[in-house]
Parts: structure tokens; C-alpha cells; sequence
């Protein structure tokens, strides 16, 4: 039996859990990074800090087993991220700028992003300005629970006024780009480094 509800701060320390858990293409990344936090910082806690009203989360009997988080206007929620989140991590980790690329750990190529953010595409923010990310472990997958996760976000979306969403998927997690596909979202663009942008008008 699983719960769909409206994320709380209480929350916090599941979604960085998850996250990590499934910060290797949708497999358990815990083994990649040294720090547990790094992925957490980037990918669930500011959702949970800024965009409440677009959080929710699933849980069963065992806890809290995925989530979803998404903002309406994602230039806004960029810009307070700049202002309100991103100054006390940078003081917390240092800038791996004098790494080379290729050479950087996955902690260094979290923290380059923590001083370096990842900004959307602004050709594609005009149709489809609401963006989201949604994990589930293992035991709720495959039982139509992100499908029933996703139409939680984005009927909150649609209320918010978004008229569209976008998100990222990996090149190789074939998996999920076949689940949102099915949901209707098609193909924004192609990331150099073989990522996908999907989109879908709200």
C-alpha cells in the first residue's frame, strides 16, 4: 500500500537517501560519491526549500520510497538558487576549477556544478518553463506509482499556470526515457554529451 502525500522539511533526509539511491542512471549511486550529501544538495534539497507546493512524495510501510519535485518558473527559481542556496555551499565546497574534466572525481563534478550550475536551455523555457525530477527505489517501481506521482506534479503545475515542463533523462537510462515517452512527452533536444531534454504541454 502506498501513500501519495504533500512533502514536509521531515522529509529532507529521505529525499537526499533516494537520490543518491538512484543517482547512477536510475541505479544506486551511493558507491560513486565519497560525500552522500553532494547529490541531494543539487537534485532534491532546494525543491524542498523553495518549491513546496510542487513536492510531494510516496511512502509505504518501510518510508518514504520516491518523490517527485518540480518548479513552475524555472528562470525565477534559478535566480533564487543564485541568491539563496548556492552562496553557502560554494563556502562549504571549494570550486575544482584547476581539475581538468576529465580527471575530476563524481564528488569534484558535483561541486563544479554547485559553482557552475546547469542553467536550462532559455530557447525551450518560453513553452515549456516548469522543469521536475522524480526517483523511486526499487520496491515502487514498476506498480504505476510514478505514473501516479508524475499526475500529482503536473496537475500542481497546471494550477500554477505553467502551460509546459521539461526534464532530463541520461542517454542510458533507456528505462525512463520509455516511461515518460509513454506519458506523452516527446524530445526537446540532444545534450552534447548524449543526454535528453523531454518536454510536454500542460
Amino acid at each position: 500500500m502506498f501513500d501519495l502525500r504533500p512533502a514536509s522539511p521531515a522529509d529532507r533526509v529521505a529525499l537526499y537517501r533516494i537520490c543518491l539511491q538512484t543517482a547512477d542512471s536510475g541505479a544506486d549511486g551511493t558507491h560513486l560519491y565519497r560525500d552522500p550529501l553532494l547529490v541531494g544538495h543539487i537534485y532534491a534539497g532546494p525543491y524542498l526549500m523553495f518549491a513546496p507546493e510542487h513536492t510531494f512524495v510516496l511512502e509505504d510501510g518501510e518510508g518514504v520510497c520516491g518523490y517527485v519535485l518540480g518548479v513552475a518558473d524555472t528562470p525565477a527559481f534559478e535566480a533564487r538558487l543564485e541568491r539563496e542556496w548556492w552562496p553557502a555551499l560554494r563556502a562549504q565546497y571549494p570550486d575544482p576549477v584547476n581539475v581538468p574534466p576529465h580527471e575530476r572525481t563524481p564528488d569534484e563534478r558535483l561541486t563544479h556544478l554547485i559553482h557552475h550550475p546547469s542553467l536550462h536551455d532559455p530557447a525551450l523555457l518560453a513553452d515549456y518553463p516548469a522543469h521536475l525530477h522524480i526517483d523511486l527505489l526499487p520496491r515502487a517501481q514498476g506498480r504505476g506509482q510514478g505514473r501516479r506521482l508524475l499526475e500529482r506534479l503536473l496537475l500542481s503545475l497546471r494550477e500554477a499556470g505553467a502551460p509546459g515542463v521539461q526534464l532530463g533523462v541520461g542517454g542510458r537510462n533507456t528505462r525512463a526515457q520509455a516511461f515518460y515517452r509513454h506519458l506523452g512527452f516527446s524530445e526537446l533536444r540532444r545534450t552534447p554529451g548524449g543526454s535528453l531534454v523531454l518536454g510536454l504541454k500542460l
